[in-house]
């Protein structure tokens, strides 16, 4: 059981005394029948709550896939610069945050969501979540890249990178440029950048792809998202 006006301010996104304002004026019905108490104690989960006849229904947390342009911070604030959170204006939650980071120039899939248990089990180390990006560099990535990415690459941590994977894609010997995917298996501080700066190439464009089973959905355009089907939320939980 849960207090309406909590109840309403946590799914609408309303402040609890602008709930409070439209429960008084008779707006507001659970079950069909009109209350004017803001305490009232509903199901959060069975009531069936109308404000001036439109269901607000209950829904704890929300899971948007992002395909995450340059120019935007993986923040819910910053004083400089629109956040990816921002972008999500179909959201009546204030408190939706990125899972994960993307730099401000770095592109693609990015996890949006209220819910701190998952974003925690994705993110931590132990874990060992792949994310796998595209990487188009300025260099001729060879087999000796591939291997070295392979055993682990001192980019000035404590330790290695763990083993990591790379797939080349393309080469151009004349233009002197590459590309590949690299699935790593953490998450540190500009890691793909500093991982290809160790190989001596320097990276041109960067773009996640997919986090542990979730992909980035062909369909969605930069700066476009979209809710997470059922499916995918069961498979990112697993």
């Amino acid at each position: 059981m849960i207090r309406l006006d909590k109840f309403l301010s946590e799914m609408s996104g309303w402040t609890r005394s602008e709930v409070k304002k439209i429960v008084r004026t008779g707006s507001v019905t659970v079950d069909g029948n009109e209350v004017k108490k803001p305490e009232t104690k509903i199901d959060e989960k069975l009531s069936i709550v109308r404000v001036d006849g439109r269901q607000i229904k209950y829904n704890k947390y929300e899971y948007y896939m992002l395909n995450k342009p340059k120019g935007f911070v993986s923040a819910t604030t910053d004083r400089e610069h629109k956040t990816v959170v921002d972008i999500i204006s179909s959201s009546e939650k204030k408190d939706l945050f990125p899972v994960g980071r993307l730099d401000i120039d770095t592109e693609g899939l990015l996890l949006i969501t209220n819910d701190g248990e998952l974003a925690h089990r994705l993110l931590a180390p132990k874990n060992h979540v792949e994310k796998t990006y595209y990487v188009e560099v300025s260099g001729i990535l060879d087999d000796a890249d591939v291997d070295a990415v392979e055993k682990g690459l001192d980019i000035g941590e404590e330790k290695n990178t763990i083993p990591a994977k790379m797939e080349i894609l393309k080469t151009d010997i004349q233009n002197n440029i590459s590309s590949c995917y690299l699935t790593i298996h953490e998450g540190k501080f500009h890691q793909v950048k500093r991982m290809m700066k160790k190989l001596g190439k320097t990276v041109t464009y960067l773009k996640r792809v997919s986090m542990g089973s979730l992909i980035l959905d062909s369909k969605l355009k930069k700066g476009n998202y979209r809710k997470l089907t059922e499916q995918e939320i069961i498979e990112l939980k697993k």
